[in-house]
């Protein structure tokens, strides 16, 4: 008995440090880069589990936050979807921000690179509504 609980503990041990060590490994410095990192783990693998292309991860009164893989072609493919979704046509792109117009209103979605894999991007409320 105290063998196969000793056994047990090691297994678990094992694969925590392994998990932990992937985790590290791939996102490296970007893991605290946006404060706790337990909501982008969560979206992350809620990304990486279902088929969709962008999860929600904060949703404030002024802003709504998401995260998409980087891994589209051409570049920022879910934030142009998402905003034609919701009545927006992506005019241009200057730096890291994302230029949409509707009905003569523009709007700016700002994007940043979360580790090599993951893109951030903020979009406000008022744009969302």
């Amino acid at each position: 008995m105290y063998r196969l609980l000793k056994k047990m503990l090691i297994t678990v041990v094992f694969v925590l440090s392994l998990v932990s060590c992937m985790t590290f490994g791939i996102l490296g410095s970007a893991l605290f880069q946006e404060g706790n990192p337990i909501p982008l783990l969560v979206s992350i693998v809620k990304l990486k589990l279902t088929d969709t292309d962008y999860v929600q991860f904060l949703n404030t009164e002024k802003q709504s936050r998401y995260l998409s893989s980087d891994t589209s072609h051409p570049p920022y493919k879910q934030v142009k979807e998402f905003m034609k979704s919701k009545g927006w046509d992506f005019e241009e792109q200057m730096g890291s921000g994302l230029i949409f117009l509707k009905d003569e209103k523009e709007a700016l979605v700002m994007t940043r690179q979360y580790s090599k894999y993951f893109v951030i991007w903020d979009v406000s409320k008022s744009v969302i509504r």
